[in-house]
């Protein structure tokens, strides 16, 4: 019965074993094959590849990247090897003339995905990926930075949902950002987080970066306009044209500071520092020469400030 059950514990230790040995490849899109490799852990993993069922009874040879294998490689279903990261692109061509007929491009992702080398990261909570909207309409823009020693880098592939519904993205033509537009939110409250997901490659190497937020953390209005000054001291200024009207629902509160007139709107020693909810503010200062300075949020979030809007004040005149 011992004997029995040590046959048994081996059998099984075997067959987990033998489970976790066997690559971990997924099919991004019809021409992507993503090999997923363990950080610190030299890989060997062969990948079978298929030219496509119509070239079945045809002479087929491959190249990587480019360049005829050698040995040659040749076969509508043929079987690669891919050592740690280095992936390719693999083309199918007819052996009697060479014609390209297929292919498929073999990316390698580290798993887990935890060191990531193509982006920058803005900050350690803003993570890799900076979302920013100007109104509740829906539309919001997401930008990122590759890093210096991955400068040519390339969008694969992109993903933006809210509840399990696809959103429209459009790609920013330099491939460092990406527009879109929630047309399902609308007015609506916000009961779901957006996720976007960009996956970036360099080389043969793939990284995933996923970033959930809901609107209205990101929802930043625009400079305010129309700043100007009357009888000496009172400042007044607009809502953003692009703000969501009505105003009276849509809230802006705003920060305003006095500074010298040798520092920016970030002094952190003001001459005056205060918050409104109108759209002018007297100020009643003794310097002669000082900067005026006013941004605005939301009033009921926790998204982030606009721009500062100046007036630069000096004893004989007023630039805003």
């Amino acid at each position: 019965m011992r004997s029995f059950l040590l046959v048994v514990l081996c059998a099984a230790l075997c067959y987990a074993s033998s489970d976790s040995n066997q690559p971990d490849i997924e099919t991004l899109t019809d021409h992507v094959l993503v090999l997923r490799v363990p950080y610190e852990k030299g890989s060997r993993v062969y990948v079978n590849l298929t030219c496509g069922e119509v070239y079945q009874n045809q002479p087929v040879f491959w190249k990587k990247n480019g360049e005829v294998l050698r040995p040659a490689l040749q076969g509508n279903q043929v079987k690669v090897l891919v050592v740690e990261m280095i992936g390719g692109n693999y083309t199918c061509h007819h052996s009697s003339d060479g014609r390209y007929l297929n292919h498929t491009m073999v990316l390698v992702q580290l798993d887990p995905d935890n060191r990531t080398v193509i982006l920058e990261e803005k900050s350690p909570k803003e993570g890799h990926i900076h979302c920013s909207a100007p109104n509740y309409t829906g539309s919001f823009h997401c930008t990122w930075t590759r890093t210096a020693d991955r400068p040519n880098a390339a969008v694969l592939l992109w993903k933006a949902e809210r509840n399990m519904e696809e959103i429209s993205c459009t790609l920013d033509a330099d491939g460092s950002g990406i527009l879109c537009n929630d047309i399902n939110c609308q007015h609506h409250e916000e009961q779901h987080t957006i996720t976007l997901t960009v996956y970036m490659y360099s080389f043969s190497r793939l990284e995933a970066y996923t970033k959930a937020f809901y609107l209205r953390d990101i929802v930043r209005p625009a400079k305010l306009p129309d700043l100007q000054i009357s009888d000496g001291r009172v400042f007044s200024w607009s809502y953003p044209t692009t703000w969501e009207k009505p105003c009276t629902y849509f809230r802006l509160q705003f920060h305003v500071k006095v500074v010298p007139s040798n520092h920016d709107c970030n002094y952190e020693q003001p001459i005056m520092d205060d918050t409104t909810e109108g759209t002018h503010y007297e100020v009643n200062v003794k310097h002669r020469k000082y900067i005026f300075c006013v941004r605005a949020k939301d009033k009921f979030t926790k998204g982030p400030f606009s721009h500062w809007s100046i007036c630069t004040v000096t004893k004989n005149s007023v630039e805003c």
